[in-house]
C-alpha cells in the first residue's frame, strides 16, 4: 500500500510551528543542522532535569568535604556513595574501560584523571572534579575546580579566568546562534589573557546518552558550525592551561591527559538546555 506522508517535519511533533518553521528556513539555506533525535522531547527533559539535581547535589556535598590530606581515592568512594544511595549510577564506571566513579585532574593534569589512594591532595593544589550521573536511564554532567590551601595567585586567576570562559560561552549559546560563535567567545576570552585553549577535547551533546552529537568545541570563527537550536542539551566545558595548548596521553593508564609543557590547566563544566528564549543551566 501506498504511504502518503505530509511534508518533512524535522522537529519532533510537540515543538513549536515558530521553531519548525525557523528550521525549515535555516535548512533551506544550507546551515549544517543537528541531528533530529537531538531535541529533546518534554518527557527526556523531565528525566534529564532530575538526573541534573542529582549531579549538582553531588558536587556541593564534594564541595563541602574536598581538603587538604585526602586522597583522590576517598573522593571516588564519596561520588560512589552518594550517588548510589540516590538511586543513582556514576556514568563514568566502567566506561569504554574507566576503572573509577569519577575523574580527578590535579595541575597539570587537564582531564580523565583517575582517582587513587596515593594521589594526596596538598596546599597549593588545582583539582578538577568532574562527576556524571545516570538516573532512570537519563545522563548529566559537570564539573567544578577547587583550590586547595595556598594557591599562587597566578594559579588562582587561570581558575578565575577560566570559569570566566564557561560564563562567556554559555552566554554565547543562543537559539539560532552558531557553536563557532560558542568557541570564538571562549577562545577570545581566554587568549586576551594569555593562555591557551585545549584544542584535543570538547564539550558535547548529553542527555539521552554520556557522549551525544554536537561536539562542543572551545575555539572556533564566529557564524560557524551547526545551527543551536531549541531543545539542545550539551555541555560547554572549557579546559584552558596556561602555557601551551599542546596535551599528551599518559600510555601508562590510557586515560590521564596532561598538558604538554607540564604547566597547569583548568576546565569548569555546565550542561545547558537551549530555549526559545536563550538558555538554561542544568547542572554546575
Amino acid at each position: 500500500m501506498k504511504k502518503f506522508i505530509k511534508g518533512l517535519r524535522f522537529t519532533p511533533a510537540n515543538y513549536p510551528d515558530e521553531i519548525e518553521d525557523k528550521i525549515q528556513k535555516y535548512r533551506k539555506q544550507g546551515y549544517k543542522l543537528p541531528f533530529r533525535k537531538a531535541l529533546r522531547t518534554p518527557e527526556q527533559l523531565e528525566g534529564i532535569r532530575e538526573s541534573a539535581k542529582i549531579n549538582t547535589a553531588l558536587l556541593d556535598y564534594i564541595s563541602e568535604n574536598i581538603r587538604e590530606g585526602i586522597s583522590t581515592e576517598e573522593i571516588d568512594r564519596m561520588v560512589y556513595e552518594f550517588t548510589t544511595s540516590h538511586g543513582a549510577i556514576p556514568a563514568p564506571l566502567n566506561y569504554e574501560g574507566f576503572p573509577k566513579s569519577v575523574c580527578t585532574s590535579i595541575n597539570d593534569v587537564v582531564c580523565h584523571g583517575i582517582p587513587s589512594k596515593n594521589e594526596i591532595l596538598r596546599s597549593g593544589d588545582i583539582v578538577n572534579v568532574d562527576v556524571s550521573t545516570i538516573y532512570k536511564g537519563y545522563f548529566s554532567d559537570a564539573s567544578r575546580m577547587f583550590m586547595i590551601g595556598d594557591v599562587a595567585p597566578e594559579t588562582q586567576r587561570l581558575v578565575k579566568v577560566t570559569k570566566e570562559c564557561l560564563e562567556i560561552g554559555i552566554a554565547a549559546a543562543q537559539p539560532w546562534a552558531r557553536l563557532g560563535d560558542v568557541g570564538a567567545a571562549i577562545q577570545e576570552h581566554a587568549e586576551k589573557n594569555g593562555y591557551s585553549v585545549v584544542r584535543d577535547l570538547c564539550g558535547h551533546g548529553v542527555g539521552m546518552q554520556f557522549h551525544e552529537e554536537p561536539d562542543v568545541e572551545h575555539f572556533g570563527r564566529r557564524g560557524t558550525g551547526m545551527l543551536i537550536v531549541p531543545g539542545m542539551t550539551f555541555t560547554i566545558e572549557p579546559m584552558i592551561n596556561m602555557g601551551t595548548y599542546e596535551v599528551f596521553v599518559d600510555e601508562a593508564d590510557g586515560w590521564t591527559i596532561f598538558t604538554d609543557d607540564g604547566l597547569p590547566s583548568a576546565q569548569w563544566e555546565n550542561m545547558i538546555l537551549i530555549t526559545e528564549s536563550g538558555n538554561e543551566i542544568l547542572t554546575y
